[in-house]
């Protein structure tokens, strides 16, 4: 595709004069630097692996869309009766050996590229949160304006990476145009790789076309480098609704990227326990798997891991809990049997930036990551299980990110960091504040957090005892004051603001509203 002549102008809204800088981390993909846990043995693995072929063959998967069900029937892989299909084992364990253990995501932005698999990780920011709250505003459906001032939040934040969905739907748009809407402001107010949802075959359609717009490909060029990612979510236990595999359709079919997730609840969609839920979790997922490489063997997929538990005295999600830091870590030992990259989540469902927002939010992040999860959704901003985005929850969860990150640096083993002339020149009984080893590393050593206050008590009391809530709501401001829009050619986004309109006076998608 032929960019027409731009008339590049970096933007900058929001510079505050006198906003003191912040310290992050710098903004690039971390990678893991050490092996995974395994969870359970081998031999346990594979009783998970064969319990859900198991399920595939005697019980199978309801697939309520007539297309989806004649491309799997012509494969002489499965039986298909009715809405009901049966996958033979052997089938299912030979397309999904075509799926690729390692891809790259393709950004608007070429510096903003993502590895996928392999040793790498990535964060993602909140998605598909109803509502949202501020502690200035209070919990508040969704609305546009708030989903523009995330996507300037989270942009201001170095340890996030990618847009898994929308940071909260923007209700106050129509449903048969909001697609249109949220995809311009995501792909002119930020960089970063992007997401579309199989809500409607014509909005992946849409989406795709503006991802080429924004990034000046054209088809032969998209098919060729994966430019955006859609997920897909069982409906467990076990169907596939029409929406969800007509994406599959579309984006495989185009080589772009699926993340299959099962959304399993243990006691609720799922058995009650982990061994059941995981098996049933496993077998919705190979068999989404099995779909893309169907439709396109070698198309980019990855593996969505998100069994957690219901609370058993009033029924509400629970996250972060130790059976979900099980079942994460397991869910990637599984992956590794497969080879294909794992997606996980960072979640909580507190209602409140309290301690259990950030203690089961650290649990959850923790068991992805020792789990070997390559992408985190959800990293930044999620809350109440789910039906919030919040402002502060962002700002906490950068850092809980930032730290994350620090800690999947590798250990510097040179002479230099083994310090033995230092050791020498202190000696016994001495310190090393004021050693060359140390001033030579003042400014780069440790972590800098963003909301962690490590002064004594008795000047903490005479700052007028500030709690990190407080620490948190002061840095969404300044944190906000410092966005600046991306780089984008004039002539590109006025492309993009045609698109939408061209779409727009068509009637967008037909909607059920």
């Amino acid at each position: 595709m032929t960019s027409p002549a731009p008339q590049r102008r970096r933007r900058r809204r929001g510079r505050e004069e006198g906003v003191p800088s912040l310290t992050q981390v710098p903004w690039k993909q971390p990678h893991r630097y050490f092996a995974p846990t395994d969870f359970v043995t081998e031999e346990q693995i594979e009783t998970i692996h064969q319990t859900s072929l198991q399920i595939l063959e005697e019980l199978g998967v309801e697939f309520l869309d007539n297309e989806t069900r004649d491309i799997l029937a012509a494969t002489g892989g499965v039986k298909v009766e009715e809405m009901m299909v049966r996958f033979d084992p052997e089938f299912v364990e030979e397309v999904i050996a075509s799926a690729p253990s390692q891809f790259t995501l393709h950004a608007v932005n070429p510096e903003r590229n993502l590895q996928m698999g392999g040793d790498a990780v990535a964060f993602g920011a909140v998605s598909s949160a109803p509502n949202v709250s501020d502690e200035a505003g209070g919990r508040r459906q969704g609305n546009r304006e708030d989903f523009r001032n995330l996507i300037k939040l989270a942009s201001t934040i170095n340890t996030v990476h990618l847009w898994p969905g929308y940071p909260v739907e923007p209700v106050d748009i129509h449903p048969s145009v909001r697609h249109l809407e949220a995809a311009y402001d995501l792909l002119t107010m930020s960089d970063l790789f992007t997401h579309a949802y199989s809500l409607h075959r014509q909005k992946n359609r849409d989406g795709l076309e503006m991802i080429k717009i924004a990034r000046q490909i054209d088809e032969e060029e998209l098919q060729g480098q994966p430019s955006m990612m859609s997920i897909i979510n069982c409906n467990s236990p076990l169907r596939y609704d029409t929406p969800m595999t007509q994406g599959i359709l579309e984006f495989s079919a185009r080589n772009q990227v699926i993340c299959i997730t099962p959304f399993t609840l243990a006691g609720a969609m799922a058995p009650v326990t982990i061994a059941g839920a995981l098996s049933q979790h496993n077998a919705e997922a190979l068999a989404g798997i099995a779909l893309t490489q169907v439709v396109r063997p070698g198309s980019p997929v990855i593996y969505g891991g998100f069994t957690s538990n219901v609370d058993m005295q009033s029924g509400a999600p629970a996250f972060g809990t130790p059976e979900s830091m099980q079942t994460s870590i397991i869910t990637g030992q599984l992956t590794r049997r497969y080879g294909i990259p794992y997606r996980s989540s960072g979640v909580n469902a507190a209602n409140a930036i309290d301690a259990q927002a950030a203690y089961e939010s650290v649990f959850s992040l923790w068991g992805a990551i020792m789990g070997g999860a390559h992408v985190l959704v959800h990293a930044v901003g999620w809350m109440e299980g789910g039906l919030r985005a919040s402002y502060e929850k962002m700002v906490l969860d950068a850092d809980l990110c930032g730290m994350v990150q620090t800690f999947l640096e590798p250990i510097d083993f040179s002479a230099g960091s083994l310090a033995m002339d230092a050791i020498r020149d202190v000696g016994p009984g001495g310190h090393y504040f004021g050693t060359q080893h140390t001033l030579d590393r003042f400014r780069t050593a440790f972590y800098k957090p963003l909301i962690s206050d490590w002064r004594n008590y008795e000047t903490w009391e005479e700052a007028g005892k500030p709690e990190a809530k407080d620490r948190i709501i002061e840095l969404v401001g300044r944190l906000m004051a410092t966005y600046e829009e991306p780089d984008m050619d004039d002539a590109v986004k006025e492309q993009l603001r045609e698109f939408v309109d061209r779409r727009i006076a068509e009637g967008g998608v037909e909607t059920d509203f």
